[in-house]
């Protein structure tokens, strides 16, 4: 666990879900897979207005599993608005008080000090400083003692810190994915850091996992698995590994989402023949129909402020997206362009929508400004799947076919800044980004 203190300022399945099939923490209780866990960074694009920030080696750092100030700089350029400055020569920590001129005429706004120390326990104390070059200012510190598991934990929540300093928003390099893989007759759920690394399988099976959902604090996990020769929904929770069981209902149990506050998901239930939209309690009971459609209705999402539905439902020929009152009632159509459009997710702050439509016959990720209808093509790729944003809303989440396999992407919301996540073995799918964690 980490616990942040200031250090003394003089211290030293197929792809898409076909609408026809759906009719500072350690995680523990999770075993880490090396093979899974090794991603690589491919940033590319140019961004509009990105803040140059300067980062040194930390003291220390050499006796250390990992490099903090390079896993900081690689997390503040993913997110499309910051620009590495390289360093002046010279040894900096976070006591030291550096001649920031140098560093301004290099072009610098910011710069990162700070140092890596073993403990007689065998933890690291990650300690660090930040610098408003510009202004010539102290914009303060933190001490992060962690076990060595934990020292990537701690650089992202240096970078957390860096973001919202410079920017006034929430970072979310501290935040987990969740993802699902297919390496021949295994299928993997697996929980990982916002960047891809440090993956760990939450759940092995012989039979295919779809559907990941993240409960509101990011504690739980809401999954549909075909261990029972059928969809069933299960709950697991992340740390402990536990789980029960959510919908074993007649037919097709499905496409999991929790609602903003916790108590009730939204799942797709066959009970009536075709795939329809029913609420439940998360502590069980019968669920309540919400759609009342001949055709089949799927992939629900909660609005951020929980009041709506958006789901994807055949009803006008073609799968199209539509929104409901959250306690059911009548729908209206969302997407008008393009005849397929899948795969719905909203934005935290609720401005955007972003969801997969067919071009041509190539399936790509869009957002949707909310309030104006404006449609955005973010990819050029052909096999865009299961977008996600973070928890900000500044990025997405999206799984993509790149050079013959599958492949975790993030893009920033105007598409300018993409980051592939690129996993060593099988398919990799249906990522889905964790909430701040609570």
């Amino acid at each position: 666990m980490i616990e942040p203190t200031r250090p003394h300022p003089q211290a030293g399945m197929p792809r898409r879900h076909a609408l026809g099939l759906v009719a500072a923490m350690p995680l523990l209780g999770l075993a880490a897979t090396p093979a899974l866990a090794q991603f690589r960074v491919e940033v590319a694009g140019v961004g509009l207005t990105r803040f140059p920030f300067s980062a040194v080696n930390f003291r220390g750092n050499d006796a250390a599993s990992e490099n903090i100030a390079a896993i900081v700089r690689a997390d503040l350029e993913r997110s499309g608005q910051f620009i590495f400055v390289p360093p002046l020569a010279g040894a900096l920590d976070e006591t030291s008080r550096p001649d920031l001129a140098p560093w301004r005429e290099r072009g610098a706004d910011s710069l990162l000090t700070g140092s890596v120390t073993r403990l007689a326990d065998g933890r690291f104390d990650v300690r660090f400083r930040l610098w408003d070059v510009v202004r010539t200012a102290d914009l303060g510190g933190l001490s992060y003692p962690v076990a060595a598991t934990d020292l990537r934990l701690a650089a992202h929540r240096i970078a957390d810190y860096i973001y919202e300093k410079i920017t006034g928003e929430k970072g979310v390099f501290s935040t987990r994915i969740a993802y699902v893989t297919k390496a021949g007759n295994r299928h993997n759920l697996w929980v990982a850091d916002a960047d891809g690394e440090n993956a760990r399988a939450a759940l092995t099976s012989p039979e295919p996992i779809i559907s990941p959902s993240w409960a509101p604090g990011g504690g739980q996990l809401a999954y549909v698995s075909f261990e029972s020769r059928k969809p069933v929904i299960y709950a697991h929770e992340v740390a402990s590994g536990r789980r029960r069981l959510l919908a074993n209902f007649r037919g097709s149990n499905s496409a999991p989402a929790w609602s903003p506050d916790g108590k009730s998901l939204v799942v797709t239930l066959s009970l009536s023949g075709n795939a329809q939209l029913y609420a439940m309690d998360v502590n069980g009971g019968e669920p309540r129909r919400l759609s009342q459609s001949s055709s089949i209705d799927t992939e629900p999402v909660f609005s951020a402020d929980g009041q709506q539905i958006y789901f994807v439902s055949d009803r006008g020929g073609s799968p199209q997206i539509y929104r409901m009152p959250a306690q059911g009632g009548g729908a209206q159509r969302v997407t008008f362009t393009g005849n397929y459009n899948i795969s719905p997710a909203l934005s935290p702050d609720g401005r955007w929508l972003a969801f997969i439509s067919r071009v041509s016959g190539a399936f790509r990720l869009h957002v949707m400004e909310l309030a104006t209808g404006t449609v955005t093509a973010l990819t050029e790729t052909g096999g865009d799947e299961s977008p996600s944003f973070a928890p900000n809303s500044r990025m997405i989440i999206y799984a993509t076919r790149d050079k013959g396999a599958e492949a975790l992407m993030t893009t920033t919301i105007d598409g300018r800044i993409k980051t592939r996540l690129a996993g060593a073995q099988g398919d990799i799918r249906e990522p889905e980004w964790g909430p701040f964690l609570r």
